[in-house]
Parts: structure tokens; sequence; C-alpha cells
């Protein structure tokens, strides 16, 4: 048999794949606990934003030197504003115990004045977002992927079924749990764009998981005849190839970004690394899998209540049913003894038909029998 036309029996683990994910999103969330939480970065802690310029005409740098310089500050995040030329910053710093918003503020000046000199920085914003900003937007990251999956299953509920979408849900929330499990695990930072790594990441499963579903779809049709299980198992084999070479290029891209970038471009890399891989293994076994389950126990259900139905019929519909059957029974009855009563009479006329006809023979032989005698007593004589 050509590899090609192999049938992998991805839904052997229905059971396996998905208990063997939970276990590890209950260990990587205690080992996160363990840990003090997640390590949330300045998005979603209160802290300083500034604006910094160095001026470019008298004094050259970069983003990587002015990270240097600002290292004793702690947890901070920069950002280069338009033209690199212009050496702009955007420089985020973590609020802590030690360090209130102004006692930061001064110190961030303080450290780049003293590399650069006062007259070659310019602040040109500086400002303080609280623990309420902090909140907010946590909460809207939140509701945001919340939307998002809530939109997919809706999109996939009309494209498909309702067990297509529940299914599909339920892998990318499986993906989500496991990238924000690992990246709190490891002590990662959250910032937005962990944010945008995981709903890159659901869109990226979610684009696999509807190949696989889409080809189910059509084998439901072609496959008429065979067991749900075997065309599920059928669709996977047929998606794996394809699932497999896309997300080998993806990576390939990813890994690139990751091993040459640096920052929060790094993170979100790393981030984009586990998640397509996850996404990957879902695609072929989480999904399937729920799928499997879900139509399995639908059909389950329906010939359960065809069978009960069949069982538990109303007391009043027995005589009814009864008396329909005697009915009917009757009438197989007269229509036999008029069949009998008229091949009966057939019998007697065709008896009759043939006594006749035999009298008919008997008389011609007499006939022909005297005729002979007379002939030879008159030759006699």
């Amino acid at each position: 048999m050509k590899m090609k036309n192999k049938v992998f029996e991805f839904t052997k683990f229905r059971y396996i794949a998905p208990i063997a994910s939970l276990t590890v999103i209950v260990i990587f969330f205690i080992i996160t606990g363990v840990r003090g939480g997640f390590n949330l970065g300045i998005d979603f802690l209160s802290g300083l934003n500034m604006r910094v310029q160095i001026a470019p005409t008298a004094v050259q740098t970069n983003i990587s030197d002015i990270r240097t310089v600002l290292s004793p500050v702690g947890s901070t995040q920069i950002q280069v504003v338009g033209d690199a030329s212009a050496q702009e910053f955007s420089i985020r710093v973590r609020e802590t115990v030690e360090q209130t918003g102004v006692a930061v503020s001064d110190r961030v000046k303080g450290l780049l004045q003293a590399k650069y000199g006062a007259a070659n920085v310019i602040i040109k914003q500086s400002e303080f977002s609280g623990p309420r900003f902090s909140q907010a937007l946590s909460f809207q990251a939140i509701w945001l992927i919340v939307c998002s999956l809530a939109l997919m299953l809706i999109y996939i509920w009309f494209r498909f079924k309702l067990a297509y979408g529940v299914s599909s849900i339920l892998a990318l929330t499986h993906d989500a749990l496991i990238m924000v499990a690992t990246i709190g695990c490891l002590q990662l930072e959250v910032d937005v764009t962990t944010i945008a790594a995981v709903l890159t990441i659901i869109g990226y499963s979610l684009n696999a998981t509807i190949v696989i579903f889409d080809r189910v779809k059509e084998n439901i049709i072609l496959l008429k005849d065979k067991p749900i299980r075997q065309i599920i198992d059928t669709s996977v084999s047929q998606s794996l190839s394809r699932g497999i070479i896309t997300s080998f290029t993806t990576l390939i891209a990813v890994v690139a970004i990751y091993v040459f970038g640096v920052g929060v471009i790094k993170n979100f890399a790393f981030n984009l690394i586990v998640g397509i891989c996850v996404g990957t293994y879902s695609s072929f076994f989480i999904a399937p899998s729920l799928l499997y389950i879900w139509m399995a126990k639908i059909q389950k259900k329906k010939y359960s209540k065809e069978m009960i139905l069949a069982a538990d019929a109303p007391a009043a519909e027995i005589p009814a049913a009864v008396e329909e059957v005697a009915e009917k029974a009757a009438e197989v009855e007269e229509k036999a003894e008029s069949a009998a009563e008229n091949a009966v009479e057939e019998v007697k006329e065709e008896a009759a038909d043939d006594a006749d006809a035999a009298a008919v023979a008997v008389r011609k032989r007499l006939k022909g029998t005297r005729r002979d005698r007379i002939h030879q007593m008159q030759k006699i004589r």
C-alpha cells in the first residue's frame, strides 16, 4: 500500500490526547503558581511611559546602547519611534515598591543625561499609567480573545454544523491554554505581543482545523457507507502531508525571527513557535477526536431515541393497531377464499372441457372400428 493511501487511526487517541493535554496544562499552571504567577509586563502593570530623543547632531546612539544605559532601572521596554536616524525612543518602565512614578522618571532622565549630556537629552513626553489603566487593558485583552472565539464558533456553525464549531473552539481553547501555561511556566514576560501571538495562533490553528473538517464534510458524502470513525481518520490522513509541510515552512520563518530578533520580537517569535507546534498537534489529534466523540454520541442518542419511541408507544394506539391488523387479515382471508373459489371453477371448467374432448375422441374411434368390421364382413361374404 502506498503511503499516500495509508489511513492512520487518529481517533484511536481520542481519549489519550485530551487527557495528556489537560495533564500538561494543569502541571504548567501549578508550576506557574509556585513560581509566583505570571511575569506581567509593563503593559499590564502600572508604570512610566516616556518619549525621549537623543540629539542626533551631537551624539550617535542606538536602541541597544539605550537598553544598556537603562539596565540599572530594572524591567524596561524600549522601542524606536519613527526613523532610526532621528534617535527618538519610547521608554516604558515598570513601577515597583522602591520606585514610584516620579522617582523612576528622575532616574531614567539622570542615567541618560549622565551618558549623553544634559543638553543632548530631550524629554518629549512623560506620563504615568496607574493600576486602573492596567486592569482595563487586561480585561480588554481577555474580552478580545473571548469575542474572537465566539465569532469563530458562529462562523464554523454556519459553515459546517454545531458539532464542528464546538470541536474547533475547544481545540483552539486548548491551544491558547497551553501557550499561556508555557509562558507562565517559563516566566516569560506577558505583554501586548503575547496577546497578539495568542490571537495569531488561534487564527493559524483554526485554518488548519477547517481544512481537515472540510475534508470530513466531503468524505461523509463520498464515503457514506463507511463508519464515521473511518471517515474522520481518512480525512485527517489525507490532510496530513499538507499540514506538516505548512507548519514546517512557517516554523522556518519564525525560527529565523527568534534567532536574529531581540527584545519583544524574540519573545513574540518564541510564543509563535510554541503555538505552531501545539496548533498542529491539536488539528490532527484534538479537534478530530472531539468531533468523533460528539458525532458518535449524536448517532447513539438518535438510535436510542428511535428504539424508545418504538417500545414506549401509547396504550391508546394499541387497539387501533390491533383492529387495523384484524381488518387486513380479514381482507386477505376474503381474497384467499375468492381466489380459491375461482380456481375451483376454473378447474371444473377445464375438466368438463377435457371430458367432452375425450368423449368425442372415443366416439370417433368407435365409429372407425364399426366401419372396419362391416367392411371385413362384406369381404368374407
